[in-house]
Parts: C-alpha cells; sequence; structure tokens
C-alpha cells in the first residue's frame, strides 16, 4: 500500500505534495527538519492522505498533484477530505 498525502506549511503558506509506504515515518522526517526541502516549512500539517494500491499509481496521483495551481490544488482537497 503507498499514500499520497499533501501537507501545508502555514509559515510558508504553501504545499507539499509526495507519496510514500510508511506514512508515519514520513511525517517525521518533514517535521524533524531533517529533509533540506521542507525544513523551512515546519511544522508541517497533514491535510490529505489518499492510499494507492500500487507504486506506479501513487506516483501518477503525485505527478498530477503537484502540476496544479494552489487554487486547483485547494479544489481538489475540498472536494477529497473527509
Amino acid at each position: 500500500m503507498y499514500f499520497v498525502y499533501i501537507l501545508y506549511s502555514k509559515k510558508l503558506d504553501k504545499y507539499y505534495k509526495g507519496y510514500t509506504n510508511d506514512l508515519v515515518r514520513r511525517l517525521e522526517q518533514h517535521n524533524s527538519g531533517s529533509q533540506t526541502y521542507t525544513r523551512q516549512g515546519v511544522p508541517w500539517k497533514l491535510i490529505l492522505v489518499l492510499s494507492k494500491s500500487t507504486k506506479n499509481d501513487a506516483l501518477e496521483l503525485e505527478r498530477k498533484l503537484k502540476n496544479l495551481n494552489k487554487d486547483k490544488l485547494e479544489q481538489f482537497i475540498k472536494k477529497y477530505k473527509d
């Protein structure tokens, strides 16, 4: 099982999109400051998680999310958030 996730940094007012097969570990990495790209945005808040059965499916969704502008991404979040 793979997870596609969206994080939000209030400090930067930015979203981060990614995928992983270990969501807990990945969130810890982002919020510990050990990841260069997300270090400046700590703390990151988990906004949305979607599960995919294969790595390819997760990569495809992540790629699509990364190509959305902020308005379209927020519409996507609103549509799929519980």
